[in-house]
């Protein structure tokens, strides 16, 4: 046995994810042996479930915009996002043989618009560099001496390890793996764990019977929203229950912490992005006095078909309006909504693990020796790359905390003899 044999440790890192599996490749260019587990047939399920639409990686804007994406959580990822930027994820694909372009928006895409050509490149690189990949094993919790229990196709196994690495994933898709159960496991050894909530979720509205029969799937475009992370333009659809789409996600955080608050929030719409008031006003005032009131809209403003519908199901008596109030109904229609939609939907979850029981190196102030990494901590961020950048990062950076306090058990047991 060679000197650097005997150093090697065992390394557990539970979780198939994109937080297991950069950690892993970060802890694959040590000489120890690694192994990661996942409850699935398969790893990075849900990864694969994203580049369905389209995978998006990262982001093109500027650094210093990106790292204020995780608003709250903005100061704790920095270290993590500084060490591994949207710049290292498109060169670590590169380095996958994955080409990768910037779309209009600035979201970063492989130019095959898919997950698993990329899964497949890096599960074989990981193998190749010696990392063990074990698939159908659950993690059901701690044995005597911190040891490892799963259950697997082959009965309860008990694993040891030297240090263990956590990216179990947070709430939403739990048919994908992320589950939460392993919420119980580290409640049992003393660790608080903050309620998972749904994010870039949708949102239910009480639609009348015959705007949600007529309406359902029917996207409504080029329009903007206003909440507490500020406004923005683009489009959302409406549903059978409520609300869906990219325009609805970047506000669903502020709109599901004042339900939660208050009972009460307005998704505000502005109809016309383009168009004052006043001006909208004027022209709303200039049309026919016996023309129709859809014709009147539709003439002045250009509203029709499901706009023209969604105005009517926000203020009934719309129609009566003078053409100033109008107009601001226009340039603010209020859609009152009644909650968010289960959680289990959700592209995301917000709670997990609070950043306060988290040292700066990813390990668990409470349970020395366990990192954890990506979404079972309690961050959430927008759709946009930001959402897979942060868990390639904080894969890496609890790799890097978990090597560091190896090496330093290393030099105390050193100078102890």
């Amino acid at each position: 046995m060679t000197k650097a044999d005997s150093m090697a440790k065992t390394i557990a890192i539970i979780g198939g994810g994109p937080a297991g599996l950069a950690a892993a490749e970060r802890l694959s260019e040590t000489q120890h042996r690694v192994t990661v587990y996942d409850a699935m047939p398969t790893i990075g399920r849900k990864f694969l479930l994203a580049g369905k639409s389209g995978l998006n990686l990262t982001h093109a804007e500027p650094f210093e915009t990106f790292a204020t994406r995780y608003a709250a959580a903005s100061a704790h990822l920095r270290p993590a996002l500084d060490a591994f930027t949207p710049e290292d994820v498109r060169r670590w694909a590169q380095g996958l043989d994955v080409e990768t372009f910037v779309g209009s928006s600035g979201r970063v895409f492989p130019k095959a618009m898919k997950a698993s050509p990329l899964l497949r490149a890096w599960r074989q690189r990981l193998e190749t560099r010696g990392v063990a990949i074990r698939t159908r094993w659950r993690w059901i919790g701690f044995g005597e001496g911190d040891t490892l229990l799963f259950e697997t196709p082959d009965g309860q196994q008990t694993i040891g390890s030297d240090a263990t690495l956590l990216a179990l994933g947070g709430a939403s898709w739990p048919r994908l793996g992320s589950d939460a159960r392993w919420v119980p496991i580290l409640a049992g050894r003393g660790l608080d764990v903050a309620p998972f909530r749904p994010a870039n979720c949708g949102f239910d509205v009480a639609w009348s019977a015959a705007f949600a029969a007529r309406y359902a799937g029917v996207p409504v475009k080029s329009v903007a929203a206003t909440s507490g992370t500020g406004r923005s333009q683009g489009e959302f659809v409406i549903t059978r229950h409520g609300i869906e789409g990219s325009l609805v996600y970047g506000h669903a955080a502020p709109l599901r912490d004042r339900l939660a608050a208050t009972g009460k929030a307005d998704f505000v719409l502005d109809l016309l992005p383009g168009r004052s008031v006043d001006a909208l006003a004027s022209a709303l005032e200039a049309a026919p006095r016996k023309a129709s009131f859809s014709n009147r809209l539709r003439k002045a403003a250009r509203i029709d078909g499901v706009k023209l519908a969604l105005v009517r199901e926000a203020v009934p008596d719309v129609d009566r309006l003078p053409a100033k109030d109008l107009a601001s109904v226009l340039k603010t229609l209020p859609i009152s909504l009644v909650q968010p939609r289960p959680i289990a939907e959700a592209i995301s979850s917000a709670g997990g693990i609070p950043l306060d029981a988290i040292a700066p190196s990813g390990m668990l102030k409470a349970l020395p020796g366990v990192f954890v990494a990506g979404e079972m901590t309690d961050w959430e961020a927008p759709t946009g790359g930001y959402l897979l950048t942060a868990c390639f990062a904080t894969g890496r950076l609890a790799a890097t905390g978990l090597l560091e306090w190896l090496s330093d058990l290393d030099n105390q047991g050193n100078a102890s003899r």
